[in-house]
């Protein structure tokens, strides 16, 4: 099963992974950055258990973050 991460600290809140992937992302309004929705909290990083047919709208994401703090593992 692939993951999904985010070094949440690191987004600026650009939203474009909301855009992509809204089932996966959402924008806190408490302090303006994406949320990965349903991820658990591992040493600081958000992570995300996804299935195959789930990775693609998520590399996008990744591909597209300015801040480059998302991240897709196989």
């Amino acid at each position: 099963m692939a993951r999904v991460l985010q070094v949440r600290s690191r987004c600026i809140g650009c939203a474009y992974c909301v855009e992509i992937a809204p089932e996966f992302w959402s924008m806190n309004s408490e302090d303006g950055r994406c949320d990965l929705i349903g991820a658990e909290i591992r040493n600081g990083t958000f992570v995300l258990e996804i299935f195959e047919d789930e990775i693609a709208k998520n590399e996008k994401s990744a591909e597209i973050c300015p801040s480059n703090c998302i991240r897709v593992e196989l």
